[in-house]
């Protein structure tokens, strides 16, 4: 049988303090995420770059001084390779940080797969996500000159076991009285106009939010958006805003559920710990509890499984 290789793609994050700036460079100079003119991101990149990692770096330093992401990733590639066996060759193509997709193409080439599938750690497809590491896949693959079939995954937001896997997770994470939380989602903000300009995002973080919700009924939940970057108009409300409006209507048991993240980073460990936890501790919320990311949950290992023999 042909030696399939599947490439995990994800973000990436610092792997150390030192890693924050470069990092940050490398994620502004993608003008799918912050739209600067072409001929000015790269300086403009830079100088954003050195301001935000002085901000940074204090949420590095209380998360032990990195980014897990990538050791999560490569569990997830490994939990995945497992289930997948021998006929597979599993690697991570990180976005912004290593290990990059150049790195990933090349242990390819050394596997000697004979195709390829772009397997996404963005469940919701967004072109500043799955779109900008499909198009860093094709520069890699012009470069080196590859002629081998390639599938692309553009998002399984609504695949069964995904489902699955969240309503497991939320049920381990809350507890068994689950029914007296206030369920809010939290997905990654993006600006809105990419949204408006056809990106389905958001549709599909509202139909996982609602596929997740048929297996909870009765129970109050709402949507809202974190980790806004730019000055322009972004998807709201934001995470923040909307945790101290359920604070001000009387709830005082909130779970926050990660929707859109598959592994543990800053947005989650900082932003939703600790300075949005902090914040509903001081809105009055007495009860407040952040369901982890799937990782590799066994559900969700599945469904990547799945999900990559089911051509």
């Amino acid at each position: 049988m042909a030696k399939t290789g599947v490439v995990l793609m994800n973000m990436g994050g610092p792997d150390s303090l030192e890693a924050i700036q470069p990092f940050l460079y490398n994620l502004f100079s993608d003008h799918n995420i912050i739209r600067i003119p072409r001929p000015i991101q790269k300086p403009v990149a830079y100088l954003i770059s050195k301001i935000r990692a002085k901000k940074t770096e204090e949420y590095y330093r209380v998360m032990g001084g990195k980014s897990p992401q990538k050791e999560q990733t490569l569990e997830q590639a490994q939990a995945l390779q497992e289930r997948l066996g021998d006929d597979y060759t599993v690697v991570v193509a990180m976005r912004y940080w290593h290990p990059f997709t150049e790195e990933a193409v090349e242990k390819l080439i050394r596997e000697k797969v004979e195709r390829v599938i772009l397997l996404p750690l963005y469940p919701h497809y967004s072109k500043t996500t799955t779109g900008s590491s499909f198009q860093e896949f094709d520069r890699v693959y012009r470069e080196k000159g590859l002629d081998i079939p390639v599938r692309r995954v553009e998002s399984y937001h609504n695949h069964p076991l995904f489902i699955k896997a969240w309503v497991e997770k939320i049920k381990e994470d809350v507890g068994e009285d689950y029914r007296d939380f206030y369920f809010l989602f939290s997905a990654h903000s993006l600006p809105q106009k990419v949204i408006q300009e056809g990106d389905p995002y958001k549709d599909q973080i509202e139909e996982t939010v609602r596929l997740i919700m048929e297996h909870f009924p009765g129970v109050a939940h709402s949507i809202a958006y974190q980790s806004k970057v730019s000055p322009v108009k972004w998807l709201e409300p934001f995470t923040d805003e909307e945790i101290q409006r359920l604070a001000n209507e009387g709830i005082r048991k909130l779970a926050v559920i990660p929707v859109s993240f598959v592994s543990e980073h800053s947005e989650t460990l900082y932003e939703l710990d600790i300075q949005y936890g902090e914040l509903a501790s001081q809105a009055g919320i007495t009860d407040y509890k952040r369901v982890g990311t799937l990782r590799n949950h066994p559900l969700f290992i599945q469904a990547l499984e799945d999900i990559v023999k089911g051509e």
